[in-house]
């Protein structure tokens, strides 16, 4: 498809959402690039020189999202994995166990079960399943079965026999921490070929999504430095056909010469962190808080970095001339972070550390101090708005590991973007589905009325707010305007809108104005699950170069 796309394409009779022209009907891509912009009846203007003329019937031309946190090896594993959700029909334990034996008998010999998805809080019987019971479903094979947050697993047969003396390790199977991060190594070692399959499935699925970039966020445990070096070589031009990834590693260090081994190991490496785990989830019990969970007060987390460790990662990266994020979930996480940050900030490199783009993975439990203190420290956050809808609210499963006052301060989207935190939207892939109109969906029916925030504001953190993050912005990327590159998604929408002011939704100031881009009307989050009101990408774009289409097939 990439070798035959035409240099010129001009899209007429359709919606485009361009700030720069929001009257357009028409755009002409040229050599990556959006060439042209306006209405239908100027359109004739540019047709005679282009290449290919695509009659858009009304469907809507977008800036193509981007995923800003996304694993994208799991990923790929839990789509040909084992999938143990609720959403999948695993409504019960007992419905996951027989999955699970279902799976195990059209396995060949001695080969590892691996499954996803799991989450006991939707199952009547209110606990994961044990390692005896695996180990009966699978005949005693080796099996990998993770959690619905992948900070958390229960293993079965002889993959347990190695993690029984390390932290995290519980009799039941069920493993945190050390045990969890070796149980996952372990199961992620495929063959060269097998790996660049995997990647290959996990982006393309994400381009039908309308996706054109993903945020990869590798880790010893999630995958090897050679594969992320592999990933980020197949995908950097886009005659791939491959959304871009744009390279993560978290690997802890303390001195500048580790820093640069480490990009020269890894040509490209956007950054160093991500998921550089400061603590784990709220759902295994593994984010650090101030003060216990409510369902186990007995423990506070895990804080697996401390300030001094933050701000020596920090340095380090910054000497190096590399971006640094760090994964937050807990109050005392985030606590952590920034008091590093404070650190670094203090010290003799403080100017290089100002300039190192340093942002916050997730940050959940960010308080008003902590909402001030990112705003004031110059850090950016990225956030995942299906949390809140799948986890949220008096009854879901935050409320349940903190109780309903502490569950309903989780999230505070509108308030960071108030503070003028820079903000870009995520999966967190395979927690929770690429999904990006329904990431969009959540943040403005978030289960918090005080913090929602607007569809426009939403979907810009989702396309411009993820080249934001990255430091690629000055690209021109997330938007359609002239000279920009073709990042862009083709939709099929079944209601497009300018939404009216809303006090209980935070919004950009130039979020809602005469002749402001058209949207999709979007449903609530569980009725765009449903097939609501989703929009159908046609077609995905990446410098103008097709890597999705169903275009002709509507």
């Amino acid at each position: 498809m990439t070798s035959s796309s035409p240099r010129s394409v001009l899209y007429r009779g359709g919606v485009v959402h361009s700030a720069a022209a929001p009257f357009a009907e028409a755009v002409l891509v040229a050599d990556g690039r959006v060439a042209w912009l306006g209405g239908d009846d100027s359109a004739h203007t540019v047709q005679d020189g282009a290449d290919e003329v695509v009659d858009l019937d009304g469907a809507l031309v977008a800036p193509a999202f981007v995923d800003a946190h996304v694993h994208v090896l799991e990923t790929a594993l839990a789509l040909t994995g084992v999938d143990l959700s609720v959403g999948a029909g695993v409504a019960t334990l007992d419905a996951a166990l027989d999955r699970v034996a279902a799976a195990a008998r059209a396995l060949p010999a001695g080969a590892t079960l691996l499954g996803h998805g799991w989450d006991e809080t939707a199952w009547p019987e209110g606990r994961p399943p044990t390692r005896a019971e695996v180990d009966r479903a699978t005949g005693g094979r080796p099996a990998y079965l993770a959690r619905t947050d992948v900070h958390s697993a229960v293993v079965g047969g002889a993959l347990s026999e190695p993690l029984t003396t390390l932290r995290g390790w519980r009799e039941d199977g069920w493993v945190t921490d050390d045990a969890h991060r070796a149980a996952r190594a372990a199961t992620r070692r495929p063959g060269e070929t097998t790996r660049a399959a995997l990647y290959r499935t996990a982006l393309r699925a994400a381009a039908a999504q309308g996706v054109v970039s993903v945020h990869e966020h590798s880790a010893p445990s999630f995958d090897t430095r050679e594969g992320l070096a592999a990933l980020l070589a197949m995908t950097a031009d886009a005659a791939s056909g491959l959304p871009l990834v744009v390279g993560y590693r978290a690997e802890l260090l303390r001195e500048v010469e580790a820093a640069r081994d480490l990009l020269a190991s890894v040509p490209g490496l956007t950054g160093i962190g991500g998921d550089l785990t400061v603590d784990g989830s709220l759902g295994s019990w593994t984010a650090a808080l101030r003060t216990p969970y409510a369902d186990r007060p007995a423990t506070s987390g895990v804080l697996e970095l401390d300030a001094d460790d933050v701000a020596a990662h920090l340095v380090a990266a910054s000497l190096a001339r590399v971006q640094v994020a760090f994964h937050a979930i807990g109050d005392r996480a985030l606590d952590a972070v920034l008091d590093g940050v404070r650190v670094a900030l203090a010290g003799p490199d403080a100017r290089d550390v100002r300039g190192s783009g340093a942002r916050v993975e997730h940050a959940e439990m960010a308080d008003d101090d902590a909402v001030a203190a990112l705003a004031a420290l110059g850090l950016s956050a990225s956030v995942q708005p299906l949390f809140d809808a799948r986890w949220g609210g008096t009854e879901g499963m935050y409320a349940q590991r903190l109780g309903a006052d502490r569950a309903g301060r989780l999230n505070r989207f509108a308030d960071l973007a108030a503070a003028g935190v820079p903000l870009a939207l995520g999966s967190d892939s395979p927690v929770t589905p690429v999904d990006p109109w329904a990431a969009v969906s959540a943040a403005v029916h978030h289960r918090t009325s005080g913090q929602r925030i607007t569809a426009r504001a939403a979907f810009r953190a989702h396309t411009r707010g993820g080249w934001r993050l990255a430091r690629l912005e000055h690209l021109g990327a997330g938007e359609i305007r002239l000279g920009a590159p073709a990042h862009l998604a083709i939709w099929d929408a079944p209601a497009l809108t300018v939404q009216a002011p809303d006090p209980g939704r935070a919004a950009w100031s130039t979020d809602v104005r005469a002749g402001s881009p058209l949207l999709p009307e979007l449903p609530d989050p569980a009725q765009l699950a449903a097939g609501e009101g989703r929009p159908r990408c046609l077609r995905t774009l990446r410098d103008g170069v097709v890597l999705h289409d169903v275009l002709d097939a509507r």
